[in-house]
């Protein structure tokens, strides 16, 4: 490598490098300080499916702002009845454990039994105590103000009720006669990922709910995060969030402007969509105005929102219902909410299968992709050792299209020294080196595009696999090597050496990048050695900067991608090598019966 090629490379990993550490330097997120105390709740007898245990009290650090709640302000309510319990308890299913919180009425944490972290149910709700919990409701449409009053509770079979009742503010700013109870209630299926959340209002008077804050009685939220937890942007994980809208049988991508977005037309569900999980919420018929929101703050990357917020009310009682689906992004516990005889709640024809995170125009192939790599793990139970079965399989299927990329290449590298002369000729006139060019081509029968459109074949492929790899559930926790690779969907890690942090490649060495890079950097030098130079920059930043570079980007990647690259470039070298030693053989052979023909030509002249 010379000099330029070498400060262009050092140059780019300076810039990165110098970038990330201003960042985390100057600008890293503050600790937070959580205080907690130890309280115990009690149950009521007869409540037999749920079971409540010890738990934390976190002292809640947002406060109501506005005049709809808690306030003196006409118009406004406080809470009048009392409340016997504040501490949090559990409840648990076949499937979820499920942590409520009287104040609010809401939900802290929501644990999934059958899919782990670190050996413990995966937390579905990222939430560091500084949020309120999730399911909380507010008055009105305003997001800054959550109802947090203390309800009384009670557990029956597969349900957990809420009540209390709350006083309306007069003119005067003193509590008036008119009251209003508010029910809300949590109801769940044994062994569904999918729940009913019942909000129910009676007015102790003959008239309308008194809850009217710019057209709108209260909102049901989900914030601030779906789970599981991650603190980077990308993170190691490859980590994402997307929002999704199902409306007259059609899943779209909402786009939000200035992070928001908001309808009023009816919608079947919407979705916030993860690599492996999703939360789905499913409203009743009535005509609630849908706002999505998403954020980047300091301690909850990539804020995904969703609020309902209902219409005002016009009688003295009502009711709504809304149903969420929080759990893995598995098509066979999405698709029975088709079908009123296969879950619990008799529904049908919701077709969340449809927040299924697939490629648009590619999810055929990358169901093909997925049978494969089920039909090779069936076969051998290992899901590193498929992967690698796969990339065969696919290196055999391109083996035509690369054979045939090679053999143009080569022909275009035959004619290297005629077209230096053509190039050497006509320096000074363009037009007439690329006809002369052309007709070269046309006369040694050579397609300049043939060593590049074979490749044009492999990019679906690529990119389906790419899309299977980085996102197929079952690789979550699916080990290849132990003690060194025990997270497919992680990236490895051989020496970690935390606290201590380097830009750009954290606190952990990893090996499987180290292998890629390398591997790259030896598949340049044996195309080489096959007679594909490229001179200059180009050449020495194609051998070296490249490798480089992708090492960075790539060095969180999952372990399962890196194995696929890893792999097809190994198979590649191997390739390589052979048809180098086959063209050499070829040349030998050739040169040697040139040489013998001279020998007889010159028999001949005696």
């Amino acid at each position: 490598m010379d000099r330029n090629t070498i400060l262009a490379i050092v140059l780019s990993v300076v810039v990165i490098s110098v970038g990330l550490t201003i960042q985390t330097t100057f600008f890293a997120p503050d600790p937070v300080a959580v205080e907690t105390q130890q309280t115990t709740s009690n149950v009521e007898a007869g409540a037999a499916p749920a079971t409540v245990e010890q738990a934390e009290s976190i002292p809640l650090s947002y406060a109501p702002t506005s005049n709809a709640w808690n306030s003196k302000l006409p118009g406004s309510f406080v809470q009048s009845g009392t409340a016997e319990k504040s501490q949090k308890f559990t409840y648990e299913t076949d499937v979820f454990i499920v942590e409520f919180d009287p104040v609010g009425a809401a939900v802290s944490s929501l644990r999934l039994k059958d899919h782990l972290d670190d050996g413990q149910p995966v937390e579905m709700i990222f939430n560091n105590g500084d949020y309120p919990p999730a399911f909380s409701l507010y008055a009105g449409n305003d997001f800054s103000n959550p109802i947090d009053a203390t309800f009384n509770y009670r557990i029956n079979q597969d349900k957990v009720e809420f009540t209390q009742t709350f006083q309306m503010i007069g003119a005067d700013g003193n509590p008036t006669d008119e009251q209003f109870t508010l029910v809300k209630t949590y109801r769940f299926g044994r062994s569904d990922y999918l729940f009913e959340i019942t909000v129910e209002f009676t007015n102790s008077q003959n008239k309308a709910i008194p809850l009217n804050y710019d057209g709108f009685a209260y909102t049901l939220a989900f914030e601030p995060q779906l789970g599981p937890e991650f603190h980077e942007k990308p993170d190691g994980n490859y980590t994402y969030r997307k929002f999704y809208v199902e409306q007259d049988g059609k899943k779209s991508t909402p786009k939000l402007r200035d992070g928001a977005y908001e309808t009023s037309d009816f919608i079947t569900w919407t979705a916030i969509a993860s690599k492996y999980f999703s939360l789905i919420g499913i409203p009743d018929a009535t005509r609630y105005t849908l706002t999505l929101k998403e954020g980047i703050s300091e301690d909850i990357p990539l804020e995904s929102r969703i609020y309902f917020s209902r219409p005002a009310f016009k009688t003295a009682t009502g009711k709504d219902t809304f149903r969420f689906y929080v759990g893995p992004q598995l098509k066979q516990h999405m698709a029975i909410y088709n079908d009123a005889d296969q879950n619990g709640f008799g529904l049908s024809e919701l077709h969340l299968e449809k927040a299924l995170d697939t490629s648009s125009w590619l999810g055929w192939l990358e169901s093909i992709l997925k049978w494969l790599l089920q039909f090779f793990y069936g076969l051998v139970p290992n899901y590193g050792v498929a992967i690698i079965m796969v990339t065969i399989l696919i290196k055999i299927f391109l083996q035509p299209f690369s054979k045939k990329s090679m053999q143009s290449t080569a022909k275009m590298q035959a004619l290297g020294p005629q077209m230096e002369e053509l190039k050497a000729k006509y320096k000074d006139n363009p037009t007439k080196l690329n006809q002369e060019m052309g007709e070269l081509y046309k006369r040694e029968k050579i397609n300049p595009l043939g060593g590049c459109l074979p490749m044009l074949f492999q990019f679906p492929i690529f990119i389906a696999l790419y899309g299977l790899l980085n996102k197929h559930f079952e690789l979550r926790g699916a080990m290849f090597i132990p003690g060194w690779i025990e997270d497919l969907s992680l990236p490895e890690s051989i020496i970690n050496f935390a606290p201590l942090s380097l830009p750009l490649i954290g606190s952990d060495i990893r090996l499987l990048p180290i292998l890629y890079g390398v591997s790259m950097i030896f598949s340049f030098k044996i195309s080489q050695a096959g007679g594909a130079t490229q001179s200059g920059m180009t050449g020495k930043f194609m051998m070296y900067g490249m490798p480089i570079m992708f090492f960075f980007i790539l060095y969180n990647a999952p372990s399962g991608l890196l194995l696929y690259w890893m792999v097809m470039n190994f198979i590649s070298i191997g390739q390589q090598i052979y048809m180098n030693k086959k063209r050499r053989r070829t040349q030998a052979q050739s040169e040697s019966s040139t040489l013998s023909l001279r020998k007889v030509g010159k028999g001949k002249k005696k």
